[in-house]
């Protein structure tokens, strides 16, 4: 594991940034694994402004999304479909078909876990796959207890995850209870992965993955297997490292 220490959100941001666009760089047909919430927003901005300058091109890539609500259409406003059009997609020059979301609201939510698991695999898998750590561990949504063989699959949310995303909603009980999100398999048979970290809220956290025991009770620590993780974090976050 590459472990790089920045002073704070924007360097991380920055940091992320450079990582992301070398990465496009090296590859003919780049394949990314996205994620969201408040995290990689930074990143996001960071990538349209680079993109503004005619630095990075997003025409020949692709992207897959970690996870969505289900329940959410997908042009609601909490819908992770919305926030990556407006974070993100509306500002680059993506093709609309080659940007991938799970169908939170598809009438068959086992059959579209399996046919995007299809699409990944068309694609030869994700070539670099963006994560965010919560505050038990979990990556997408993947909570404890999840198994490490999981595949894209249906999840009930924590109620500690409803609680943390709940500020993105009228109130908490208008967070979904349910999720699609990719496998922890999934996510590991990326042939990178960048997990970004900021804020003292996530330094337990970043210590427990770092040092702690790879455990099903704590999800992200399966990533101390992967043989190429960059983990890219502030001074708060890594406190306890």
């Amino acid at each position: 594991m590459d472990i790089i220490k920045v002073k704070d959100y924007q360097e991380m941001s920055e940091k992320a940034c450079s990582h992301v666009i070398n990465n496009i760089h090296r590859q003919d047909a780049p394949v990314l694994g996205l994620a969201t919430g408040s995290t990689p927003e930074g990143l996001y901005k960071q990538l349209i402004e680079k993109y503004r300058q005619k630095k990075v091109s997003f025409e020949q890539t692709t992207t897959f999304n970690l996870d969505e609500y289900v329940g959410l259409e997908n042009d609601d406003r909490n819908s992770y479909h919305y926030y990556m059009q407006e974070k993100l997609f509306n500002h680059i020059d993506i093709s609309a078909e080659k940007a991938n979301l799970p169908n939170g609201s598809a009438a068959d939510l086992e059959q579209e876990c399996r046919n995007y698991e299809a699409q990944i695999q068309q694609a030869n898998g994700i070539d670099l796959q963006i994560l965010g750590i919560g505050l038990n561990g979990h990556i997408g949504f993947n909570e404890p207890g999840v198994s490490f063989a999981s595949r894209t699959h249906v999840v009930d949310l924590a109620a500690s995850t409803r609680e943390a995303n709940a500020r993105f909603f009228p109130s908490l009980e208008d967070v979904p209870t349910q999720a699609i999100t990719m496998g922890i398999e999934t996510i590991m048979e990326s042939k990178a992965i960048l997990l970004l970290v900021s804020g003292k809220q996530k330094t337990e956290a970043v210590a427990r993955f770092v040092n702690g025991e790879i455990s099903e009770g704590f999800p992200a620590s399966v990533l101390q297997q992967h043989p190429q993780v960059t983990l890219i974090a502030d001074e708060a976050a890594l406190g306890e490292v």
